[in-house]
């Protein structure tokens, strides 16, 4: 039977210096999009780590610097991306792509880490204490004094300090030497610290209210109630009829 001869194999066309060019440029550009992502990507993990808005604003308020640095970051991957998608797909122009999306890889990179720093910093309350429900009952003989401690992110090695004293009547001046309460709160495996503080407590006549201290001890100072200071102490003073 005659006809022609089956290849066995047949090779493709070779490309042209062009063609080739404009498929390592496609190549390229499809990574390009996937940087194009990088704000959403970044906002993605902040909310996965538990980075809400209200924290954000929080984080905004405090001057949190990975918060700008990642937004940045991220912003620059962006650009980084839509420059590589405007390069002609050149031999030299993919030379270029191929450096600005590295570029823009390391920005992406560096977006997500400073992310992960700015979501753990701002989640935790930096080891600040908060004095909550206060309550005081019976006479000023034989009161009944109760409220609740609270911290976010304190250090392993730190403890929070809390101090009860009984003040004359600028409030801030104790009316007796040594504290009425005093007590050292240690963390749990997460950085909290959850204690509810109930107390007899008896006031002298020249007292005229209850002052109610609670500080980091980390720094191991003990700051005025007004000092601008990250790990301030958190003060109640009130008066007691």
């Amino acid at each position: 039977m005659s006809g022609v001869p089956k290849r066995t194999g047949e090779q493709e066309p070779a490309l042209t210096h062009e063609q080739i060019q404009a498929r390592i440029g496609k190549r390229l550009d499809d990574v390009a999009k996937i940087l194009a992502g990088a704000l959403v990507a970044v906002a993605g993990v902040m909310t996965l780590l538990g980075l809400s808005s209200d924290v954000v604003f929080v984080a905004l308020n405090n001057d949190s610097w990975p918060i700008y640095v990642a937004s940045l970051c991220a912003i620059l991957a962006i650009v980084c991306s839509i420059v590589a998608l405007l390069v002609h797909p050149t031999r030299r122009g993919n030379l270029w792509e191929t450096v600005v999306l590295i570029l823009g890889v390391i920005l992406y990179m560096a977006a997500l880490s400073v992310a992960v720093i700015g979501a753990a910093k701002a989640a935790g309350g930096n080891g600040r204490p908060t004095i909550t429900n206060i309550k005081v009952d019976g006479p000023r003989s034989r009161l009944k004094l109760s409220f609740d401690v609270h911290a976010d992110g304190v250090e392993t090695g730190a403890s929070i300090e809390v101090f009860v004293n009984a003040v004359k009547a600028d409030l801030s001046e104790p009316a007796v030497g040594p504290d009425a309460y005093s007590s050292e709160l240690r963390p749990n495996d997460k950085g909290v610290v959850e204690q509810r503080v109930s107390m007899p407590m008896s006031l002298p006549p020249q007292a005229a209210g209850i002052s109610i201290m609670a500080l980091n001890a980390g720094d191991g100072t003990q700051d005025e109630c007004g000092s601008l200071t990250q790990r301030g102490p958190t003060c109640a003073r009130f008066r007691v009829p």
